[in-house]
């Protein structure tokens, strides 16, 4: 341009890239490339997304078939054991691919007790590991689960309450359908509460989230105060958390929630991505991290609502299945959300198997047994997270 002062070209500084030295000066592995200069980063960032696509192929294969096989032997054993080839024999009779049916009492265990559990276990495990992963995506915190926000706390008082005060309004589906709705209000109202000026904060919905928790924890125990003692035992059997009332029509119940939820969760993988980045960030990016957070969060509490409903309070899952595959995989959501989905119904599938098997013919409540496993694994976690910061100061 006329007037314009000539610009001289600057020595290369130390280091700078140069004909001597042509690689230096270029982006590191991973780093963002601007504009037309993504030809210059280096082909080994390719190489690692196609080597951790291929892992992450690896690991879903894996997670498949470990849960098939932990499904069928979920199916046979117990205080009637059923030989593995007998299962998969009345398998194929039912849905016509030859095969025999067993004997009467056979087919009535495995069909009538058996594979409902199975069945449910699946449904809450993938529901709850799941909603840890979007949990966690969502509030960018790796220590984050589902009860964080008062879901679990507030279905506990759906259901005590309706056991409490003898309530049958909807005969056997009383006490789950009270659990289901308190979870919903319970996330609504804590939404509501930390909105302030049309958003939201992290840090606001972790402590509101903790101050419902303590108003549940009251309510909750205001109502075993006015319990009887078959009330009382029946509160404690649903806190602790069992499959061992699964039936089909429960299945039926959860499955219409679950599998909305495990059918949306993915679709919001890219955008938990880029919110990993920070809210301001993704906002640059072109993420509506308001619209995506209120969605997301009301997809944890349709799946959590749910699994709460039925199965009771059951810990854990939630945070150590994401935990475990981020441990394995990486924190890319495009794997960790519906790996987690297989993770929490391998680990809830085991979980009830070793219930039923361990301490036979008692049966161990389920809950008991995850948050037996899952605390010494917590606390190994938050020395790890410590120990790699320097501290938490």
């Amino acid at each position: 341009m006329a007037g314009s002062t000539p610009v001289r070209a600057k020595a290369p500084a130390p280091g700078g890239a140069s004909a001597e030295n042509p690689a230096a000066g270029r982006p590191a592995a991973g780093s963002p490339v601007v504009g037309g200069a993504a030809h210059k980063a280096p082909s080994t960032v390719g190489s690692r997304q196609r080597g951790g696509s291929g892992r992450a192929y690896v690991l879903t294969l894996a997670l498949l078939g470990v849960l098939l096989l932990l499904c069928l032997l979920s199916a046979g054993l117990g205080a009637y054991d059923i030989p593995l080839g007998d299962v998969l024999a009345s398998v194929r009779h039912r849905v016509g691919l030859g095969g025999q049916a067993l004997d009467q009492v056979g087919e009535s265990v495995l069909w009538n007790v058996r594979l409902p559990r199975v069945a449910l276990a699946l449904l809450v495990g993938s529901s709850l590991g799941c909603a840890g992963a979007l949990m966690q995506g969502v509030f960018g915190n790796p220590l984050a689960e589902p009860g964080v926000i008062g879901i679990s706390s507030g279905a506990a008082v759906g259901a005590v309450g309706a056991i409490s005060l003898g309530a049958t309004f909807l005969g056997n589906w009383t006490v789950t359908a009270c659990a289901f709705a308190a979870g919903l209000a319970t996330v609504l109202l804590v939404y509501v509460m930390a909105r302030s000026g049309g958003r939201t904060e992290v840090v606001t919905l972790i402590l509101t989230g903790i101050a419902v928790n303590a108003f549940a924890g009251a309510l909750i125990g205001l109502f075993i105060f006015f319990a009887d003692n078959a009330q009382i035992t029946q509160i404690a059997f649903w806190q602790l958390g069992s499959l061992a009332q699964a039936t089909w029509p429960k299945v039926l119940a959860v499955l219409p929630c679950a599998a909305t939820g495990l059918l949306i969760a993915p679709f919001f993988a890219r955008k938990l991505d880029l919110l990993a980045l920070g809210e301001r960030p993704a906002r640059h990016l072109g993420v509506e991290v308001e619209r995506l957070r209120m969605i997301l969060i009301l997809v944890v509490a349709l799946l959590t609502a749910a699994a709460v409903a039925v199965a009771g309070i059951i810990t854990f899952v939630g945070l150590l299945v994401p935990h475990l595959l981020r441990m394995a995989n990486g924190p890319g959501h495009r794997f960790l959300v519906p790996g987690s989905a297989l993770g929490g119904g391998l680990v809830l599938v085991a979980g009830d198997l070793a219930a039923r098997t361990a301490a036979q013919p008692a049966e161990l409540p389920l809950g008991v047994l995850t948050a037996l496993f899952g605390s010494p694994f917590f606390f190994w976690l938050l020395r790890r997270t410590r120990r790699r910061q320097g501290g938490w100061a």
